[in-house]
């Protein structure tokens, strides 16, 4: 088993991974790339992707039992379980294909294995316990991504207690299910599982669910989910569990006192924790903190030669934010001029639930808190005429920007479709646009992205429609 020469070698073949390893190979590097399990990572494969294609389903159960407001009538629709989890993997199968096609096309050598540093710029590759391969590179990039966390007493068995995983495979429809977290992956989760007919109980430890958006985006969002007959605790805290042959006994506690919960699935979405294990770190100058290693703006770390990006890198867990930074990284060691580091501000987040919520930015908190003086847009979806047409008037559009200046400082949005129109205001912000640009832009009519246009002006004292 001879060593094999590269000039870049990737760890990790996720939206991060093979993004960086398809660049570096685009500016004429040899290239290698090392994945252990299947191409595009947790995102394509376990992620992003399936659970959209399982969120679609939801969506479309959730028509077909409202079809009376649009003049229809079907009696009795029913799903078929195991046919939507075969659509969901088959889309994911198709994607990783896809992957696999690309590398292949930009020349990028693929080695299945787990990948481990082993000095010198060689990283040592093992198949079942076996040695398969040996690399070696000046350049080595970290892109071994996230696992989710675990919750002491509710580790995930497969059966009662699920991640993820085994919440995009479920074998039978369950009648109740408890979602541990209420991020996007807890909320995707609970809307899907609601929309298709389960009892669902939200629990999260803050005040209120999506903490990282805005306080009166979260605010829409609970009334939304509250309104299909979700039970959601904040302020509440996991005391113990009990778990049954067929069930599980969750002990609650929140400020109006102690409760249980039974559910027949529990589902633990508390977040993740960076890949950092078994790859080679030891005896390295590559920091970790918290789980996560430690990168500057070009994906540097501590060891010279060593780079990390993606959601080994700590927050935000985005599968588009490690995309961009595997662009950044890859130039950056190509040499290319004028290579501009990643402004986390400009990247936008979505979470795919009914209603879906997308925003860019600053919250008008975080903003006050940053020593802005604001002038804030709302502007509800019930006063657009394409959200009334389809059906969607429950939504609004939030806007914040800095009153001395006019710099759009964030977007917030709830309602449908808004994961399609954030990328209006993410490329405001990318072009420093200010207040008179985004009034002075002609929005299209009738669309709901006339929302977006409104509370602009409202928040300048000028919306027109509401």
């Amino acid at each position: 088993m001879g060593e094999q020469r590269f000039d870049l070698v990737v760890l990790g073949g996720g939206p991060g991974g093979y993004v960086a390893a398809i660049r570096a190979a685009q500016l004429g590097m040899a290239v290698a790339l090392v994945e252990r399990e299947r191409l595009g990572g947790i995102c394509l494969n376990w992620g992003c992707i399936p659970t959209k294609a399982l969120l679609r389903t939801s969506e479309i159960n959730h028509l077909l039992h409202s079809l009376d407001q649009f003049g229809f009538a079907a009696d009795n629709p029913r799903f078929d379980l195991g046919r939507v989890v075969k659509r969901s993997r088959a889309v994911a199968g198709q994607l990783s294909s896809g992957v696999a096609h690309l590398l292949r096309k930009n020349k990028v050598a693929v080695f299945e294995g787990h990948g481990k540093l082993a000095g010198g710029g060689t990283v040592a590759i093992e198949k079942d316990g076996k040695a398969v391969a040996t690399v070696r590179a000046p350049h080595l990039v970290l892109a071994t991504g996230a696992r989710a966390r675990a919750l002491p007493g509710l580790e995930p068995d497969g059966k009662l207690i699920w991640s993820y995983k085994e919440a995009m495979v479920p074998p039978a429809m369950p009648n109740a299910v408890l979602v541990i977290g209420s991020g996007a992956i807890g909320i995707e989760f609970a809307s899907f599982y609601r929309n298709m007919g389960a009892e669902v109980t939200v629990v999260e430890a803050v005040d209120r669910i999506l903490p990282i958006e805005d306080e009166d985006i979260s605010a829409f969002a609970r009334k939304a989910f509250e309104a299909q007959g979700m039970t959601i605790l904040t302020g509440a805290t996991v005391r113990g569990a009990r778990i049954g042959t067929d069930r599980v006994t969750v002990t609650v506690e929140a400020n109006e006192g102690a409760r249980e919960i039974t559910a027949e699935r529990v589902i633990v979405a508390i977040g993740i924790a960076g890949n950092t294990e078994g790859i080679g770190l030891e005896g390295t100058r590559v920091q970790v903190e918290r789980t996560h290693v430690v990168a500057d703006g070009y994906g540097r770390t501590g060891e010279p030669g060593v780079y990390a990006i993606g959601d080994l890198t700590g927050p935000p867990w985005l599968a588009h934010k490690a995309s961009h930074q595997g662009v950044i990284c890859a130039e950056g060691i190509a040499g290319l001029a004028d290579v501009q580091t990643l402004d986390t501000t400009n990247i936008p987040s979505c979470t795919y639930c009914r209603p879906q919520i997308a925003s860019v930015g600053l919250t008008q908190a975080a903003a006050e808190a940053s020593g802005h003086t604001v002038r804030i847009g709302r502007f509800p979806f019930i006063g657009n005429g394409r959200a009334i047409a389809i059906g969607e008037p429950d939504g609004m559009v939030k806007t914040v920007f800095d009153a001395r200046t006019g710099e759009l400082l964030g977007a917030h949005m709830v309602g449908a479709e808004v994961t399609e129109l954030i990328h209006g205001f993410t490329l405001a912000r990318t072009l420093q646009s200010t207040e008179a640009e985004l009034m002075a832009t002609v929005f299209p009519h009738p669309t709901v992205s006339e929302a977006m246009h409104e509370s602009v002006l409202a928040a300048f004292g000028r919306a027109i429609h509401y």
